[in-house]
């Protein structure tokens, strides 16, 4: 088996489960569906994602990340946005965010 960074064959950086009874789950994706984040590791860390919040039966506040898109459009995109924000993780301060860096951008020019 090659590393990661030799190798040609970048099918490790994602896949569609259509067979998924949730499929799709985010709508909006514009590129292949990317399900191999179905569970994104940043959950627990700050992102730039659109989420809201919310308080779980136990009282825990929680993101609801339901609007983003970002780990899951394009298989080599979402791979390079989460290698991105893992190389160096802050923990979910458990705030709301002021404004979502995707949604910032898009009003960039």
């Amino acid at each position: 088996m090659q590393p990661k960074d030799t190798t040609h064959n970048e099918s490790y950086k994602g896949f569609s489960n259509r067979a998924c009874p949730f499929f799709p789950c985010h709508q909006g994706v514009r590129r292949e569906f990317n399900c191999l984040f179905c569970y994104c590791p940043l959950i627990a860390y700050e992102c730039p994602g659109p989420y809201r919040l919310y308080t779980d039966r136990n009282g825990l506040v929680r993101k609801d990340c339901s609007d983003c898109r970002l780990p899951h459009d394009g298989y080599a995109a979402s791979w390079s946005f989460i290698q991105k924000w893992l190389k160096r993780p802050r923990i979910w301060s458990g705030r709301a965010q002021h404004q979502p860096y995707a949604t910032a951008r898009r009003r960039d020019p």
